[in-house]
């Protein structure tokens, strides 16, 4: 089953974007994962609250995928600095529909 990574990512101190986007496609290349959207063109069409600067959709082919990526040596020092320098909202989805 499909599941998707789905972030929110504000940059607060943007010196780790560039590392970080060197790495990232590679990471999750290697854990068979697609990026769906990796945009600063979004649009509120329900609810309140601050906007995101960026907001990424990446489909991972299972949970453990995604998981797998989020754990991997490799990618901890960006998770990391990435941590430092923003604002992040990551929700993992179930690809269901289950109404």
């Amino acid at each position: 089953m499909t599941f998707y990574s789905v972030m929110a990512i504000t940059p607060t101190d943007d010196s780790w974007v560039p590392e970080y986007m060197r790495a990232i496609k590679g990471l999750v290349d290697k854990h068979h994962g697609q990026f769906l959207a990796r945009t600063n063109r979004h649009q509120r069409l329900e609810g309140r609250g601050e906007d995101a600067a960026v907001r990424i959709i990446v489909a991972w082919p299972s949970k453990q995928a995604a998981l797998d990526f989020l754990n991997d040596a490799e990618y901890a020092p960006h998770l990391a600095a990435r941590s430092r320098g923003a604002i992040n909202h990551h929700f993992l989805i179930e690809g269901c529909v289950n109404l």
